[in-house]
């Protein structure tokens, strides 16, 4: 009797729920083919136009997350039973207070857990020429949205699911390129641009600046807004071998993570892995299957890592145009990281869609099953986070276990064999295990020193000379969720008095790891394949610390800080304050150490004011008019720029004038150009993209004052005369023939034949040439007296480039020195963090003449964030410096002075190369 009861109430539930399903149009009805069809692919146009067809049901919610780059919207759309989208607003809040943990007791959240529904992210599209991603979002919408089975309704019911489209101008960029081939068989992905309008595939490396709008719109909703137990970034392309790779990664993990974090990676990744082996779907690999670890902030799956979100990421392979999977013999025997290989065969797009859907599917359906531990777990790493930062704690990092060893060590000199044993620093022949113990004196004795405390805050005072800078590092904080607080009047704390309008930043909060990643240094630990053996590359950076990174000024507080503070809202993005300008008789000074001056000079400069620097320091001076009046006060209020005014005229001045500006760029777009470009536009800089082919045809000193080469333009001279692709799109560059003519003029690279002597010849008439990392190669195409720092004589007496074994520096943050007297460092201090990604270290030679050291290495332990092994060889190094070539100045700097548009304590020493200087 009750089974009919049963059948009589859910049979017409399901019969309205299938009517519905069949008047939801099928991918094929709207797109006219089924997603993952061979030589298929969707636009974000027609893509945008189904979610608002799936946007119709009532197990949805479509959100327009702010705009793109491009000015397409950004769409996410919400899918839930009926039933939880009518009480979004409750489950968001109660995803929120679990997460912030704040005032919360361990019963209190139990209660909320039980009430709540999981919150899981899920996008796709990031990396747009990974098509993959985009088109599973797609085909996983439909399901959700139209499936009856007794699994998707229980999803339904436990999950609330955020399937976001991460880069809406990408998939219209390369699905309109890949689609304008009528020949299915010629259709490619090679497109001839960036596929995210600056900085293609390092989209998804802005997620703790947030530079990009799409960054900070999808930020926004992962650390303000819902804040997920769950997010799944969907990625190509899988270890060759393999069909993907997938969690749990390989160490190191980030020693600020609460552990749960990497349990819970483990947990989920296995119920991915079983998903997969239950469905006959082999292939996946993990661990040290591929190269993914959990080291690095910064990305879209590992920024939530230091929010206490499980981040996942997948790399498949696939798409539309059918590939093979290759033979790779060591991946067919099964072992720990591929549990389950996969055989050589013809792989098509739709297996790829239907791997992705049964991952989505097994992230979905754990959720479902662990809701409330994953919603009381995310409280529980909250608050292990409030507990952390509100009393002394020590974090375990590789430099103090090192201490441990060293003072062990050199105590063992001083003791006799015997008294050593004795204490249990040796292990004897019945030691059973505990040989490489050491005495527990050394851990109170180095790891409870309390110098060596976690801080217990960060205060930002707001007198330090570039507080618009810090305004801004500030504003990537609050975008990441971060707690942070104003003092409303002056206060005291560690002994020192602060102005009021400074910010306070706690560590006595939920998301505590990203506050300390973002003020601490990081110490990445030394990681070979073996002893005396090649290091193993990190996933990305080593040491990022972007208040470094940004020249913040910053106190590190040990003890609790108390006084009458304001908390700012969550999310609620501040301004520098509005500054007035005062009425002056003579003119203007600017303070040069300010990054945001150049956008005033900038301004005055287009508006045909008259600028000048002071030789003494470089500040900038303007004469008394009303055309310079009514600029500068606008940009005084408009970006915080303190204007002061003079009544006696600078007895010596120097005239700037603007340059014509070019950013060297190849077919497939560089990336660092990207960013260049970006920058450029953000400091109000009028620039343009030059070609190979525009520098092989020469006349450049007509066209341009000035030629800025990123990283990665300048070929090696002792390699082939190709310099290495730094584009989103990995795909060979197709024969001009088959190209738009509009695109047939951005082929080529800089070639040592032909574009080699029309730099030399733009210098030799006055032209000026910014190079930066690898690009300072030209210094070496030049002929000038200089030479790598980083090299040795091998046994057979030639020089040779130092091995790995006993120099590897991977991105990191290195201190400089800086002569403050050069013009090309005004507004630079004497000491400076410098980003360092194996980048060039030069000699320069006795006879040198000329050539201008700008900035060294002082120290042979010049690591202040990441990784240096063999950091000794840098000492005295130059690490910039400025040549005469004709008429003309060559700049080289070795570091990445502009790097991804984080480094803004460098940004300087390229702005200070744009003006002409009379």
């Amino acid at each position: 009797m009750r089974n009919k009861f049963y059948c009589l109430l859910t049979l017409p539930l399901l019969s309205a729920v299938m009517a519905w399903g069949q008047t939801v149009p099928s991918p094929k009805e709207h797109f006219g083919f089924n997603i993952g069809d061979d030589y298929k692919l969707a636009n974000y146009t027609q893509t945008a136009a189904y979610f608002k067809k799936l946007a119709a049901s009532d197990r949805t919610q479509l959100v327009d997350i702010g705009m793109t780059e491009e000015g397409r919207h950004q769409y996410m759309l919400i899918v839930s039973s009926p039933e939880n989208i009518k009480n979004l607003k409750r489950y968001k809040e109660l995803s929120q207070q679990l997460a912030h943990a704040k005032g919360l007791t361990d019963e209190q959240a139990r209660s909320l857990a039980a009430e709540g529904k999981s919150v899981i992210w899920i996008d796709g599209g990031l990396h747009a020429t990974e098509v993959v991603g985009a088109h599973q979002l797609i085909e996983t919408m439909y399901q959700l949205v139209t499936r009856t089975d007794a699994e998707t309704m229980n999803i339904l019911n436990n999950d609330i699911i955020l399937l976001t489209h991460a880069n809406p101008d990408g998939q219209e960029l390369v699905s309109d390129w890949y689609m304008r081939e009528a020949d299915p068989k010629k259709r490619a992905s090679n497109i001839p641009r960036l596929y995210e309008k600056y900085v293609g595939h390092d989209n998804n490396r802005d997620f703790y600046m947030m530079n990009m709008k799409e960054s900070q719109n999808i930020s926004r909703q992962l650390y303000v807004e819902w804040l997920p137990q769950i997010m799944y970034n969907h990625h190509q392309r899988g270890p060759a071998g393999s069909v993907l790779a997938g969690p749990p990664y390989r160490d190191p993990f980030n020693y600020v993570f609460d552990p749960l974090i990497v349990t819970s990676i483990d947990a989920v990744g296995a119920a991915m892995n079983n998903r997969l082996n239950v469905e006959g779907k082999p292939g996946y690999t993990q661990r040290a299957g591929s190269q993914f670890s959990t080291w690095w902030n910064g990305g879209l799956r590992t920024a939530p890592y230091f929010h206490n979100m499980i981040g996942l990421l997948t790399e498949i392979i696939g798409n539309p145009t059918p590939e093979t999977v290759p033979l790779v013999p060591e991946r067919l025997i099964p072992n720990g990281a591929t549990p389950n290989p996969i055989v050589p065969q013809v792989w098509h797009f739709r297996q790829s869609i239907d791997y992705s859907v049964s991952l989505n599917y097994a992230v979905l359906d754990y959720a479902a099953r662990y809701r409330t531990e994953l919603l009381y777990n995310i409280y529980k790493m909250g608050r292990n986070s409030i507990d952390r930062g509100s009393r002394d704690n020590w974090t375990f990092y590789p430099k103090y276990i090192d201490s441990i060893q060293a003072v062990s060590k050199a105590d063992k000199k001083k003791k006799d064999t015997a008294a050593a044993a004795a204490e249990g620093e040796e292990g004897g022949e019945f030691s059973f295990g505990r040989e490489d113990t050491i005495a527990n004196k050394y851990y109170s004795m180095i790891l409870k020193d309390p110098k060596l405390r976690d801080a217990r805050a960060y205060i930002i005072p707001a007198d330090q000379p570039d507080f618009p800078t810090a305004i801004r590092f500030l504003n990537a904080l609050i975008l990441s969720g971060i707690e942070v607080q104003k003092a409303p009047a002056a206060f005291t704390a560690g002994g020192k008095s602060y102005p009021a309008g400074s910010y306070i930043v706690r560590t006595d909060q939920a998301f505590r790891p990203h506050v300390i990643d973002m003020f601490e240094p990081q110490d990445h630990p030394n990681d070979f394949q073996y002893p005396g053996g090649p290091p193993i590359r990190p996933y990305d950076a080593a040491g990022w610390t972007l208040a470094f990174q940004m020249g913040i000024k910053f106190d590190r507080i040990l003890d609790a800080v108390d006084g009458q503070f304001q908390q700012v809202p969550y999310g609620e993005l501040q301004s520098p304050p509005k500054q007035s300008v005062a009425a002056a008789k003579v003119g203007y000074l600017i303070d040069p150490r300010i990054n945001n001056a150049f956008i005033v000079v900038n301004d005055l400069l287009k508006a045909g004011v008259k600028v000048y620097r002071i030789p003494a320091g470089g500040a900038y001076y303007i004469p008394v008019a009303a055309k310079a009046q009514a600029i500068l006060e606008k940009d005084a209020a408009d970006f915080g720029i303190t204007v002061t005014g003079t009544d006696q005229k600078p007895a010596a001045l120097t005239a700037l004038s603007p340059m014509k500006i070019a950013i060297w760029n190849n077919y497939g777009g560089s990336i660092p150009a990207g960013w260049m470009l970006w920058l450029m536009e953000q400091y109000h800089f009028s620039a343009e993209f030059i070609y190979s082919k525009a520098i092989d045809a020469g006349g450049l000193k007509k066209k341009y004052d000035v030629i800025i080469f990123p990283t990665g333009a300048i070929p090696d001279t002792g390699k082939p005369k190709r310099a290495p692709r730094m584009g989103g799109n990995e795909s060979k560059p197709p024969k001009p023939e088959d190209l738009p003519a509009q695109y047939r003029g951005w082929l080529g690279k800089i070639n040592a034949d032909t574009s080699i002597p029309q730099l030399k010849k733009f210098l030799e008439e006055g032209g000026e040439i910014v190079t930066i990392g690898t690009s300072t190669n030209l210094a070496y195409h030049l002929k000038l007296p200089v030479q790598s720092a980083l090299m040795e004589k091998n046994s057979k007496g030639v020089m040779k480039p130092l091995a790995g074994s006993k120099y590897y520096i991977p991105g990191s943050l290195l201190t400089a020195s800086l002569d403050t007297t050069a013009v090309e460092n005004y507004g630079m201090p004497a000491s400076n963090d410098v980003y360092f990604d194996r980048s060039p270290v030069f000699k320069l030679s006795g006879e040198a003449g000329g050539i201008k050291k700008l900035m060294w290495f002082p120290t042979d332990k010049p690591l202040h964030s990441g990784w240096a092994w063999g950091q000794q060889y840098l000492k005295d190094g130059v690490a910039a410096f400025v040549a005469p070539v004709g008429k003309g100045k060559l700049y080289a700097f070795g570091p990445e002075i502009t790097f991804r548009g984080q480094s803004h304590s460098t940004f300087k020493l390229l702005f200070n190369q744009l003006y002409k200087q009379n």
